[in-house]
């Protein structure tokens, strides 16, 4: 049997980790036994769905790269096969027009409740054998409902939560077309998932109490029942349900926020998944070892740092230029033009151990890139009366010493020696002067990627800041 998956969001916002967690799984397990992955857009909830969502969740699987083979779909283009089916079903008597309106259903429901009953339609509009119905009202547009079994058990066996099972008396008959003739979500994606030979459903497990209902529609279809893999929710930092302010945010929020996608797609990974105690894996070795024996049936926790941790790791491996690619625009959207000197990867590739995500990249460039106004509180701290003199020794030195590491750092430790100094008596203020912050990789190496002429002005205004 070949294997499909599919992947079917609703469009109605954006793409967001619980969705892009259960895209990649279904994804990555199409590409683990060599199968299809589809993307199909449930765009049924016509006041809810917009085009902008639907780009959203084009843009989110294009930055993710989980590339599918068929579609997208959209359910709103596959009316007329729905209404087809519909039709087919009430001729073979496995559905039935209701005449109950609103305002009957609504009574109904309430007397359910103060009876202490679970509310559900009564069965009245249902054909039975022996059974009279009621004059059909002419004021009342019928919706059509799917004549559940009324006996029995649903059952499947869960890849992820094992074996569970429905009574069908839990179940009354659902309404597969509204009045207005539109098909129901639990009816379009019955027919979808037959339509499209679905093999296995990866889904989270909020469409755990869906299942029964599209099991036993799929059986009154003759169609093979898929094999259903229900995914736990994903839960905050702090065990609460997942929020904005955990990280609940779309998948795009993260690449403006400066993540790699390779690290956003190995944090998705472990999200409820495990390998053994492996952290840190490539796409093709998620592809080869994922299997839904190894996921979590618990919930499954979001955890910022690590995520960070992940990221940071990323960047160390990625080569400079390419992370220069990433940076330059959005250096360039904060209006800052990238020069040629220094080279954006050098200055990368100075800080990359350093930080987190590209947009700490980005704020560590681009102080090599912009007319430096370091904080004259902050100057004030670090340059001291005596570094003043040091200072410019130095910058004399640096005049005309060769501009590489080695030289630099010599006239450093020459200028401190001459003048009776620790290190950071000199290298804090210069390091002020430079990039405006008193933290920063080794002074030497971080002079280095000035072109000259501008070490020797930042030392300059510095000084004259402070003597002035």
């Amino acid at each position: 049997m070949t294997v499909r998956t599919r992947f079917a969001p609703s469009p109605t916002g954006y793409l967001h980790i619980g969705g892009a967690r259960t895209a990649l799984f279904s994804w990555a397990y199409a590409r683990k036994h060599g199968g299809t992955f589809i993307l199909r857009i449930e765009d049924t909830d016509v006041e809810r769905s917009t085009p902008e969502a639907v780009q959203a969740i084009l843009d989110g699987m294009k930055w993710l790269e989980l590339n599918y083979d068929e579609g997208p779909f959209y359910q709103m283009q596959r009316m007329d096969r729905y209404k087809v089916v519909i039709q087919q079903m009430i001729d073979a008597g496995q559905a039935y027009y209701c005449y109950t309106s609103p305002a009957e259903l609504d009574a109904m429901r309430e007397a359910q409740r103060a009876a202490g009953e679970k509310p559900r339609y009564d069965g009245k509009w249902r054909p039975e054998t022996g059974k009279t119905l009621p004059p059909v009202p002419a004021d009342i547009k019928p919706v059509v409902r799917f004549k559940n079994p009324t006996d029995g058990v649903v059952s499947w066996k869960d890849m992820v939560k094992g074996t569970i099972e429905f009574s069908n008396t839990e179940l009354d008959d659902l309404i597969i077309a509204r009045s207005d003739g539109t098909p129901t979500y639990n009816f379009c994606v019955v027919v979808d998932d037959w339509d499209m030979g679905i093999t296995q459903v990866i889904r989270g497990d909020d469409h755990v109490n869906n299942t029964p209902r599209q099991i036993n529609i799929l059986k009154a279809l003759g169609a093979t029942v898929p094999s259903y893999a229900h995914l736990s929710m994903i839960l905050g930092d702090d065990g609460t349900k997942l929020s904005k302010r955990h990280g609940a945010v779309s998948v795009m929020q993260y690449d403006e926020d400066g993540y790699l996608q390779e690290a956003v797609i190995n944090y998705l990974a472990r999200l409820g998944w495990s390998h053994g105690d492996d952290e840190v894996f490539s796409v093709a070795q998620f592809c080869e070892w994922f299997d839904l024996d190894h996921i979590t049936p618990s919930a499954a926790q979001f955890n910022t740092e690590k995520l960070k941790w992940l990221n940071n790791h990323y960047i160390k491996q990625t080569d400079n230029a390419k992370l220069a690619e990433k940076v330059r625009p959005r250096l360039e959207a904060r209006g800052i033009k990238v020069s040629d000197s220094p080279s954006l990867a050098a200055v990368i590739g100075l800080y990359k151990e350093r930080i987190s995500t590209l947009n700490e990249l980005a704020d560590a460039a681009e102080v090599f890139y912009i007319d430096l106004h370091p904080d004259a509180a902050l100057l004030d701290v670090q340059l001291s009366a005596e570094a003043i003199p040091a200072l410019r020794d130095f910058a004399e030195s640096m005049k005309s010493v060769a501009w590489e590491i080695p030289a630099i750092s010599a006239a450093i430790k020459e200028v401190i020696a001459k003048h009776g100094l620790k290190m950071p008596k000199l290298a804090m203020p210069l390091r002020v002067m430079l990039t405006g912050q008193t933290q920063t990789p080794s002074v030497d190496a971080l002079v280095v990627l000035f072109p000259r002429e501008m070490v020797l002005s930042r030392i300059e205004n510095g000084l004259n800041k402070k003597t002035a």
